[in-house]
């Protein structure tokens, strides 16, 4: 295994580890699913320059895009949710109550 094989895993374990156990903010949350998507993002770039073909050059802008809106939405959320709430802490929102 190489270290930019070891640096995309090792980046994308971490930032779930910290999605798994620092669920305080809503913020927080959001910053560990961007960075499980770029480090994804980075190593579907790099995928089709490693197997030397052109058939899935594709895949990256698409994930980028859904990126993107993934972002947009979380932040539409957080905006949301803060004004509702008065804060964006985590432990304060019920799923069960709209």
């Amino acid at each position: 295994m190489s270290y930019l094989h070891l640096s995309f895993y090792s980046a994308f374990t971490l930032s779930s580890l910290g999605l798994a156990f620092h669920r305080t903010h809503l913020i927080s949350a959001l910053l560990c699913l961007e960075c499980m998507m770029l480090s994804m993002y980075v190593a579907l770039a790099m995928w089709p320059i490693q197997m030397q073909s052109t058939s899935s050059t594709l895949l990256p802008i698409l994930m980028l895009t859904f990126s993107a809106c993934e972002a947009g939405t979380g932040l539409a959320l957080l905006v949301a949710s803060t004004r509702t709430h008065g804060s964006d802490h985590l432990h304060n929102f019920n799923l069960l109550q709209c």
